[in-house]
């Protein structure tokens, strides 16, 4: 017979609500290139995934995806989550056929020497690798670092020419062709889960209230905004048509606990302590509330950070549109981000989904988060 402390122990045990199907959606979702301004066929992915749970589907001019449960309510309460990726954009191409590049977002220079790309073409996949001068032909007593003036491109070309030749031009988008891979049986891996794991989150809320029959009192509307890696441009654009009564964003923060991050400023922040709850500006104050009272309800494992007058998330774009829109961040605890090793816990990643989901099933149809009505 179990004691009291192992029935304990049984009861906090991990129940993961990912499954192998979704898991297997995940990876090919990650795996799958979107640079900013070019997620079309991740979009395409992830619509085609999220179609079964939805009734209603709509992509915009720029390709920001929606999903939408009761498309006829009047009240609107949004989920949502950005679909892009950071990546480059070839600028310059010398006679002798190598290639410099610009940011498209916010791509860290000093990542690139020595990683594998995907130069992407009207013709397909070009393959490339950021060049770096070898250890022994480096001199001098402070060593040059990488930057954006002497990072490069080798496409095994020779001349501009031959480097035309493939398809490449100025403009063509450049990704890393890293992957994604699970870590000690804890940790997803790879490039882009800033913020496509956000994608993956909501798009399995969906899936949850549809194998459990719940029926919600109000129009949902599960959103993956493009561009917001150069400025929450997507979230910007599809409030406008949505003109949603309420959202809840999801994406990435930073885990503090690894060497070089400063807690003063960065905060206490862990992978594999939950999701994380925002205090800012933006983060309707009531909102907020809910989403602490629902994980405390429901044993779910939260942490809470500050953000100093923005929290640089699509939170903003909602939160400030349409005359003000009852806004709130719940963010996934991810290490390295903007490399291609980015790193989340899998219990985090089901704590989000569960959060999220136990919300919507508080909110009520035309529920007012004033503080008070005069």
């Amino acid at each position: 017979m179990a004691t009291k402390k192992e029935k304990e122990a049984e009861k906090k045990a991990h129940v993961s609500v990912v499954t192998a199907k979704s898991l297997t959606f995940f990876e090919k979702y990650i795996n799958n290139p979107s640079p900013t301004g070019f997620e079309w066929e991740g979009q395409r992915l992830w619509l085609e995934y999220l179609k079964p749970y939805v009734d209603k589907t709509y992509i915009d001019n720029y390709g920001t995806a929606v999903g939408i449960i009761n498309p006829d309510a009047p009240y609107k309460v949004v989920i949502e989550a950005h679909a892009d990726e950071i990546s480059w954009f070839v600028n310059y191409i010398t006679k002798d056929g190598l290639i410099y590049v610009v940011r498209n977002g916010g791509s860290d220079h000093q990542i690139a020497p020595s990683k594998r790309v995907n130069i992407h073409t009207d013709n397909g996949m070009v393959k490339a690798v950021f060049g770096w001068p070898a250890i022994h032909t480096r001199s001098g007593e402070k060593e040059d670092a990488p930057t954006l003036k002497n990072i490069f491109l080798d496409c095994g070309a020779t001349s501009k020419e031959e480097v035309e030749a493939m398809g490449i031009h100025v403009g063509c988008v450049v990704t890393y062709e890293d992957e994604f891979m699970v870590l000690n049986d804890r940790y997803y891996v790879g490039r882009a889960l800033d913020n496509r794991a956000g994608g993956f989150m909501i798009a399995e809320v969906a899936r949850l209230l549809k194998e459990h029959k719940k029926q919600l009192p109000f129009g949902l509307y599960i959103v993956n905004a493009v561009q917001e890696e150069i400025g929450l441009r997507g979230a910007e654009m599809i409030t406008h048509y949505i003109k949603p009564n309420l959202a809840i964003v999801t994406d990435v923060t930073h885990d503090t606990q690894t060497p070089m991050i400063n807690k003063i400023t960065q905060g206490d922040l862990a992978c594999g302590q939950g999701p994380v709850l925002s205090y800012a500006p933006a983060v309707q104050i009531n909102l907020n509330r809910l989403l602490v009272d629902v994980a405390k309800a429901n044993d779910i494992p939260f942490q809470r950070q500050a953000s100093s007058r923005y929290t640089g998330t699509d939170t903003d774009a909602f939160a400030y549109s349409n005359g003000g829109v009852p806004s709130a961040l719940i963010s996934l605890p991810l290490r390295y981000m903007h490399t291609t090793v980015e790193m989340v816990h899998k219990e985090d990643l089901d704590n989000v989904i569960r959060l999220i989901y136990e919300v919507l099933l508080k909110i009520e149809d035309g529920q007012d988060f004033r503080s008070f009505v005069v």
